[in-house]
This record gives C-alpha cells, sequence and structure tokens, in this order.
C-alpha cells in the first residue's frame, strides 16, 4: 500500500481507502459481520483512511467503524460528514450549536475524542457562500474536536469556491471515467492550494464493474432503485448522473481497461489512482471479497498515455451529454 499526503495536512493515508455508505444502509441488505470483515481485511492489507458519515445507516457505519478501529484510534485516520440529518436548505443546520451537536454525537457514535477530517456533506452552495459554517469550524479545530476539515461538494463551481477558504484541507468530489469534469481546473487548482482530493463515486455506483445488464434489478431500499432519477438526492450520487440503461450501453464500450488488468473494477480504480492530483479513492464495499478485489487495483498495470487519451476523448464525444444534473 502506498500513501499520499492529504494536502499540505500532517496525514498520509492510504491511496485506496474506503467508504461506508454501503455497509450503514441504502445499498440493500447489509450484514454486519461481514462488514466488519471487510474493515479488518482492509486495515491488514494497510489501509488507514475510511470515509463515513453519520446519515449513512443513521449513524450505523460509524458504529461499525468504532467496533473496528477500537484500539487503533491513533493509526487508523477516520472522515465523517456532517449537515444532511436536518434540513440541508436551513441557515438554523448550520448554527454553531447545530454542528457542534451533530460532531458531538458523531464522536459518540465513534468513540473517539477527534475526528480526523470533518467534511460538511454536499451543503446547498448559498450556505457556503455564506461563509458562517466555516467559522464554526475554525472553532472546532480550535478546540480540538476536529483536526481538519473539508467539503463533499456535488459541482466544479461549489469546489472552487471551497479552495478560496483558507482552512478547508480537503474536497470529497464525484470521480471517475464517467465524470472527467474536475480534471480541467478543479485539480489543478486544488493542487495549487494544498488541498487534498477524496475520489467518491468511483465505481459510478456500480456501472463501472461490468457486472450489470439492462434487465438488473435492484432492492427497493437500494438508492439505485429509488434514486435512479435523483428522487431522493442529486441525481449525480447515483450511475454518476447517467440514464441507467445508457450507463450500461456505455460501460460495455469500457471493457478494453481491464485487459491485464484483471477486471473493470481494478482498472477503474487504476485509472482514478493515475491522476496526479488525487490523495485516495474511496469505494465502497459490503463484502470482504469486493474488499480484496479493490485492494488488486493498487498493483494492476498504470495507464499508458495513448489510453488516457483515448478515455478523455470517450468521456468528451460519448458521455459529457448524457450526465444529469449540475456538476
Amino acid at each position: 500500500m502506498d500513501y499520499r499526503q492529504l494536502g499540505d495536512t500532517d496525514l498520509f493515508i492510504s491511496e485506496l481507502s474506503f467508504g461506508t455508505w454501503a455497509i450503514g444502509g441504502a445499498w440493500g441488505k447489509t450484514n454486519d459481520q461481514e462488514a466488519l470483515k471487510g474493515l479488518e481485511r482492509a486495515m491488514a492489507a494497510g489501509v488507514n483512511f475510511f470515509d463515513t458519515a453519520d446519515v449513512y445507516g443513521d449513524g450505523h457505519s460509524e458504529e461499525l467503524l468504532a467496533k473496528a478501529t477500537k484500539g487503533k484510534e491513533d493509526d487508523i485516520y477516520i472522515a465523517t460528514k456532517f449537515c444532511r440529518a436536518g434540513d440541508i436548505h436551513d441557515p438554523n443546520n448550520y448554527s454553531r450549536a447545530a454542528i457542534k451537536a451533530y460532531c458531538e454525537n458523531s464522536l459518540k457514535r465513534l468513540n473517539r475524542e477527534r475526528i480526523d477530517l470533518y467534511q460538511i456533506h454536499c451543503p446547498p452552495f448559498d450556505i457556503l457562500k455564506d461563509g458562517s459554517v466555516f467559522a464554526v469550524l475554525d472553532e472546532l479545530e480550535q478546540e480540538g474536536k476536529i483536526r481538519h476539515y473539508g467539503v463533499s461538494v456535488e459541482t466544479v463551481e461549489e469546489g472552487l469556491f471551497c479552495l478560496k477558504q483558507p482552512n478547508v484541507k480537503a474536497l470529497q468530489v464525484i470521480f471517475n471515467i464517467f465524470r472527467q469534469k474536475p480534471l480541467e481546473r478543479l485539480f489543478p487548482e486544488a493542487e495549487a492550494k494544498g488541498v487534498g482530493i477524496l475520489a467518491r463515486v468511483p465505481l459510478a455506483s456500480g456501472l463501472l464493474t461490468g457486472k450489470f445488464s439492462q434487465t438488473a434489478q435492484f432492492e427497493e431500499d437500494d438508492h439505485r432503485h429509488f434514486n435512479r432519477n435523483g428522487d431522493a438526492f442529486n441525481v449525480g450520487e447515483t450511475f454518476a448522473g447517467l440514464e441507467f440503461s445508457k450507463g450500461v450501453e456505455l460501460s460495455e464500450q469500457l471493457r478494453w481497461i481491464a485487459e491485464k488488468r484483471g477486471n473493470m473494477t481494478r482498472a477503474a480504480l487504476r485509472w482514478i489512482l493515475d491522476q496526479k492530483a488525487i490523495t485516495t479513492v474511496i469505494p465502497g464495499f459490503k463484502s470482504v471479497k469486493q474488499v480484496e478485489d479493490n485492494l488488486q487495483a493498487t498493483s494492476v498495470p498504470s495507464f499508458s498515455d495513448e489510453e488516457l487519451k483515448r478515455l478523455k476523448d470517450f468521456y468528451h464525444t460519448s458521455v459529457h451529454e448524457h450526465i444529469r444534473g449540475v456538476y
């Protein structure tokens, strides 16, 4: 496992880390014992960073991380997020009292005294532009409740705004072969500012595994069923904003990336790791097998310049126009 510095912070985190949305809920059936085994397997392989949120299973993924990392609090870094447990459009949701309550509740579930990276969880742009939320996070940092803070954003514009905030140390963005827009301006500016990048939705909700057919069905409590058209939250969080059947069609055209890399999953993650602005990629998982497969991405061949150009051209000519929502 290789480690990369998170922006200009003192944290060096595993280049491949894991998100815990799937083991918390909203991805169909979950199994806590399998989830804990998966977390253990990841840590045994050198993974020292996990991303979660207070709304993943109503805090359940935070509780699972507390169990898995007990006694390893100084060695395993945890990033969590806040704001979506309330009305994200209500300014009172970002008051000093509300944010501190969110923080204390996460600390309690995580069984920790400090959060390594505390992130605003995809708030409306107006909330970011108001700026008061950053002042409260500065206070939490000064109080020692959080080590660093960042923002999970939906759009490049929001990300560029956050880069202007002096103490934002990380941006979490949707980034994968189907969502290459951040490469153009956001990533170079983040690098220049010393801000880390966490790549989420790296497999486009599974499209980039190449395992789905046009007839694939998802359980009712799986966001790939109830949010496939953005009915519950931002459409970009599900299938990277692509309509499912178009996504399956496009993924079929990418089967070549698996050549010499084992499978499409490893190849898709490897492509992200090959982008120099990336600090870490955070695929989700529900089983030990998925953890092990994702880990293999760190050891498969990188993409050649010719392959990178081919994928860039593919995005601009075949994918970009089909992505729904503002990004």
